[in-house]
């Protein structure tokens, strides 16, 4: 579980990683180390070698966030690999500027300052509080699904005031003045993107970011002539479309647009005309329909009823044919918009009516078999769907069977509202449709399984709308004449269209989902004279399928996410009047909105520096010396069109040759990298635009998009109103650039959420700084790092393998460990850069880190490899054995205190297997190599086991012997079944016994063949299964005394053994003092007169005075009866007494 990161106790860490960060930058920038152009000749051999990364131009109506960070890493840690590879890498980074939102926060702070003031003096509280997004659990048909996750806290902020946003963001209020002008947004934030990404250590050619709008001269070039191609090769059209429409903005209301319901598109419903027959004919003198909204056209051959709300008002309003319609206001709100009343956008109110009011209306159906049918009540109606009217078909909706049961068995639910039994009594369920497992009648069916009583059982009835909804609609047979055996899902659009062709119904939309413009208006769908975008062509969006077939999407479900948004995408409305943009160049009333400018800007990447020369609002002046105007339709064909003639100019031809040379280079798109939210808008658009451009080349065709999940921030949605919000430059002093390039790395990697944890960058931080340390280490003690040949086992395993300073006893080898430094460094490089430039310099490397090259990994030795993991699970099932023995035996009455610590282990290894192990492994061999590696079933191994001899008393232990190598056979390959290892235990085991003996604190270990051993030992000893046993070897206990003052030495007690030497008694005696690191500065000595030599008072200085040293010849024997230890050296034998003496020289 994650936990609140710890207070810092200091920041020398983090200061000495932001100190060698912002030197690095410095010297990045000196070099250019990132700026790459185009060779002076492209050939096939050179284009091969480029590679070409993107990331979607973020917003610039505020600092850069974590989130942007993290999708943005995908694309820096790409980068920094392939340069290492060696490949030309470009990594250009543009600003978006395009769209409604500045433009919007700019003209509120123009009327806060109207209506409040400058500074404004807001009222204390709002007087109007934010209405929240409604909901529905209305289970709707879709031909595809859609991503839908709002950016509305991003956009909105969460202060109902611009200025008090602004001034969240750190401003004056002398400053927030400025920015009433909607141009100040452009020169105010696009430079501190910038500034906070150099921070970071991005790998961006900055020469080449730009911003958008016509503020740019040459991206408002690029974009009209990108337009002017689209409309030329018809991709373009103008008419009535439905669009997501702000009333108060007078404008179609982009994704980008708004403030909730980003993602929400238009929901068609079937409105059913149901003719008013008494009482209101009259009183209206013309015809007056109640308009039931229905997703469900197909179904009105069940008709019993229609449902309204007995408290909910309606309206009753004038309709373009003279004929009076009854809804709600909300939705005469968006009919309005969609050409059902005379004036667009004009609802003319008869009269407002109370849904009470207008009960037991008597009303003719269409399609139904009842003549009459009656207005119900019905108390669940919901106001943000629809129309408020409701028909009743309850043979298939289970809430309209559970209201039509309460009504009639409810005598007094009638008399409250006026009904009459004649007009519910009579009506029963009419079987229209049959669904496989729930028959003709499947809405009454499905409420008696769940036990529903009335219409107030929401869950249950969710529940059973889950069961029959969808089910009917996709596996249902129709049963009505005309339609009968056909699917329900094929007669639909054709019962619709019938219906609408007979005056018996309209087409109807309104938003899926409430949608609240930036400008805080409820949204519609009006029918708009639009210029769009016309994704919805067969000939184009099959175009777009062969991009995708060819794009490498890294993931299934992104895949699957292009082919649901190919499959429903239609026209996009490319154009708005109000905003900041390039204007449409045949229709200059219209601004080209931010989804549809942004779709193959990626080229104008190539040519940008030499247009442009690195300002980023093009105005600066190009370094070739064009002129925005002299960017004609005909010079940029030239550019990006390798077909197209040379132009009409007096662009000298060199200049125009190398700005094709730069787009011909790095095109096309190697990886586009992106959050996933933008698969069913920017990134399916990015695909049909490029094709659409270049048709016929595929070469410039997008190769890669790489989707990932949403960020969240300590395993919580990021939120600046609950203050888990992060931006990218708080995150670089929080925790260094290095340290958040660490912490994203780790975040996640797939098209899931991932999760950045302060912790594990705070933790980054430590481990950054102690790796530079231990390099600084390993440079000042490189001289007492071994030399001469890498030739130990741990040399060897070391190439593979890191375990390096525990296991190398004999000292680790300077020449590797400089190996290791060096790969480490390179290995690290794309996530943390800095750090690994510092370390290169530390190395002494000539040149920069950004030009050396990823480590080639050389032949694998893989048996020296499984000799290591050999060595590593023999020394773990060691210490497990080492524990059970301490263990106190069981079953025995008493205190039963453990064994003393064994002294000594003797490990057995098995050259061969046992006799019955070895025919077991024999026979599953001969079935593997004859089954072409597949094994028989068990039955048939014991079968053929059971007739061998030699097993007949092993059966018992054969079949779970079995079942380990089946098992290991899966994890490891056939060479389980091999007879003997590929390489000698013993050898590994003796190479490495210092280790072995020191990990386990043991005196001695031996190796020996288990051939030498007893039969117990024999049968359970086999290759790669060691058989270990402890013992403890008996001793002498003396007094070990240090006489030296002032060195924390004191005296100790350690046992002596028989045939111990000098160094194992240092060796004994390092274990119990462990202030002793050295072994090789001890002395040990004996008393010359071992009585009384330990009673006398040392002397200062004089320690080693009456006393003789003990040479490396020297044995030690042991009467354990008598308690005695004598010394032999040189053919004497000398008695010790109870006390040696250690001196530290």
């Amino acid at each position: 579980l994650y936990k609140q990161p710890l207070e810092r106790k200091g920041t020398a860490k983090l200061d000495f990683l932001r100190k060698i960060e912002l030197e690095i930058q410095e010297k990045w920038e000196k070099d250019k180390a990132f700026e790459h152009d185009a060779p002076t000749t492209v050939g096939e051999s050179t284009n091969k070698n480029k590679y070409f990364v993107t990331f979607p131009y973020p917003y610039m109506n505020g600092r850069l966030h974590l989130g942007h960070t993290f999708s943005l890493s995908k694309c820096e840690f790409a980068v920094g690999y392939q340069a290492l590879k060696g490949k030309k890498c470009l990594f250009p980074f543009g600003l978006h500027c395009t769209g409604m939102p500045i433009k919007a926060c700019a003209d509120k702070l123009k009327r806060e300052m109207e209506l409040y003031g400058n500074p404004p003096q807001f009222p204390d509280e709002e007087e109007e509080e934010k209405e929240k997004p409604k909901t529905s659990d209305e289970i709707i048909i879709k031909d595809k699904a859609k991503g839908k996750k709002s950016k509305a806290a991003a956009k909105s902020g969460s202060s109902a005031f611009q200025w008090d946003i602004m001034r969240s963001l750190g401003l004056k209020d002398d400053e927030i003045v400025e920015f009433a002008n909607a141009e100040h947004w452009l020169e105010y934030f696009p430079p501190l993107a910038v500034k906070d990404l150099k921070q970071m250590g991005v790998k961006v050619d900055w020469r080449r970011s730009f911003i958008t709008t016509d503020v740019n001269p040459f991206y408002d070039s690029f974009v009209r002539w990108q337009f002017v191609t689209l409309k030329e090769r018809k991709k373009i059209k103008f008419g009535k479309r439905y669009t997501i429409y702000s009333p108060k903005d007078g404008q179609p209301c982009m994704d980008h647009d708004r403030q909730t319901g980003e993602g929400v598109g238009p929901q068609e419903y079937t409105l059913i005309k149901m003719k008013i027959v008494e009482p209101y004919t009259a009183k209206f003198k013309s015809k007056v329909f109640y308009m039931a909204a229905t997703l469900r056209p197909e179904t009105m051959f069940g008709q019993t009823n229609c449902w309204v709300r007995p408290d909910m008002k309606y309206v009753a309003f004038e309709t373009n044919s003279g004929d009076i319609f009854i809804s709600t206001s909300r939705s005469a709100r968006n009919m309005s918009f969609q050409g059902f009343t005379k004036e667009n956008g004009a609802v003319p109110v008869i009269m407002e009516i109370l849904g009470q009011d207008i009960l037991g209306s008597a009303l003719s159906a269409p399609l139904t078999s009842y003549k009459i049918i009656y207005a119900l009540p019905m108390l669940t109606i919901k106001e943000d769907k629809g129309t408020g009217v409701v028909t009743s078909v309850p043979s298939d909706a289970p809430d309209d069977i559970a209201a039509l049961r309460d009504i009639k068995k409810k005598q007094a639910l009638r008399e409250k509202y006026g009904i009459e039994d004649k007009m519910v009594l009579p009506f029963e369920p009419v079987p229209i449709i049959d669904i496989p497992g729930y028959g003709n009648l499947s809405a009454p069916l499905v409420c008696d399984e769940l036990k529903i009583q009335s219409q107030n059982d929401k869950e249950k009835l969710a529940e059973a709308k889950e069961k029959v909804y969808l089910k009917g609609f996709y596996e249902g047979i129709m049963l009505v004449d005309g339609y009968k055996g056909q699917k329900v899902q094929d007669v639909k659009k054709p019962i619709q269209k019938m219906m609408v062709e007979r005056g018996e119904a309209m087409i109807y939309m309104e938003p899926e989902k409430q949608v609240m413009s930036r400008s805080a208006d409820e949204c519609v769908v009006a029918l708009c004279d639009q210029w769009y975008l016309d994704y919805g062509d067969p000939e184009w969006k099959q175009q777009a399928n062969e991009v995708l077939k060819s794009l490498e999407t890294f993931c299934d479900e992104t895949r699957r996410n292009f082919e649901a948004t190919l499959a429903w995408l239609q026209e996009h409305a490319c154009s708005r009047t109000y905003g900041l943009g390039t204007r449409l160049p045949w229709d200059e009333q219209w601004l080209i909105e931010s989804l549809s400018d942004s779709t193959i800007y990626m080229a104008f990447y190539t040519v940008a520096h030499l247009l442009q020369g690195g300002v980023l609002n093009g105005q600066g002046g190009s370094p070739l010396g064009i002129k925005p105007e002299q960017m004609t339709r005909e010079v940029w064909d030239f550019i990006f069109f390798k077909t197209s003639p040379f132009p009409k100019t007096d662009i000298p031809k060199e200049h125009l040759q190398r700005l094709r040379r730069e787009f011909e280079y790095w095109y096309p798109v190697d990886i586009r990298v992106s959050g996933k939210d933008l698969v069913p808008n920017h990134l399916s658009y990015f695909l049909y635009n490029h094709v659409a451009m270049w048709p016929k080349d595929n070469g410039k065709w997008p190769q890669a998009v790489r989707a990932n999940g949403h960020l969240l921030l300590n395993s919580e949605k990021m939120s600046k109103s609950t203050g888990n919000f992060l931006t990218l430059t708080q995150a670089i002093d929080k925790f260094s650039a290095d340290g958040m390039r660490l912490a994203l790395a780790d975040a996640g990697d797939t098209v899931e959420d991932a999760n950045f944890v302060e912790t594990m960058a705070d933790a980054g931080i430590l481990r950054l700084y102690t790796w530079v340390e231990w390099v600084k280490e390993m440079i000042a003690n490189q001289k007492n790092l071994r030399t001469g040949p890498a030739d130990t086992f741990n040399d060897r395993v070391f190439a593979a393998k890191d375990k390096y300073r525990e296991l190398a006893i004999e000292g680790m080898h300077r020449d590797l460990v400089f190996q290791f430094i060096e790969r480490q460094t390179l290995l690290l490089a794309p996530i943390c850069p800095h750090l690994c430039e510092y370390t290169w310099g530390l190395l002494g490397k000539t040149g920069s880190l950004m030009k050396a090259s990823w480590p080639v990994a050389g032949p694998v030795d893989e048996i020296l490899i499984r000799s290591s993991q050999y060595l590593m699970e023999t020394a773990h099932d060691l210490r497990l054995r080492l524990k059970a023995y301490m263990l106190p035996p069981k079953n025995k009455k008493g205190d039963s205190k453990p064994p003393a610590k064994p002294s000594h282990c003797t490990i057995y290894v098995a050259k061969t297997y046992p006799p019955w192990q070895h025919s077991a492994l024999s026979l599953l061999g001969k079935h593997y190599k004859s089954n072409n590696g597949v094994l028989p079933d068990n039955k048939v191994i014991a079968s053929e086991l059971g007739a061998l001899p030699e097993l007949k008393k092993y059966m018992k232990r054969a079949m779970p012997f079995v079942a380990m190598i089946k098992e290991n056979l899966e994890k490891n390959g056939p060479r389980v079944l091999d007879l003997e290892l590929e390489f000698d235990e013993r050898t590994v085991l003796m190479e490495n016994l210092v280790y072995l003996t020191n990990s386990l604190e043991l005196e001695q270990i031996d190796v020996l063949f288990a051939s030498e051993a007893d039969d117990k030992v024999k049968e359970d000893c086999c290759p790669g299964k060691p058989f270990s046993v402890f013992r403890s070897e008996p001793g002498v206990c003396v007094s070990l005394v240090n006489p030296q003052p002032f060195n924390g030495l004191f005296s100790t007690k350690v046992d002596i053994r028989q045939g111990d030497s000098k160094d194992s008694i240092i060796r004994r005696l390092s274990k119990v003092n462990r202030l002793i690191k050295d072994l090789s500065r001890v002395k040990l000595m004996r008393y010359e007169d071992p009585i009384l030599g330990p009673r006398r008072v040392p002397v200062l200085g004089q320690e080693e005075q009456g006393k003789l040293p003990i040479s490396n010849k020297s044995v030690f024997n042991i009467n354990l009866e008598e308690k005695r230890v004598t010394l032999a050296d040189n053919g004497l034998t000398v008695d010790i007494g109870d006390t040696l003496v250690y001196l530290i020289q």
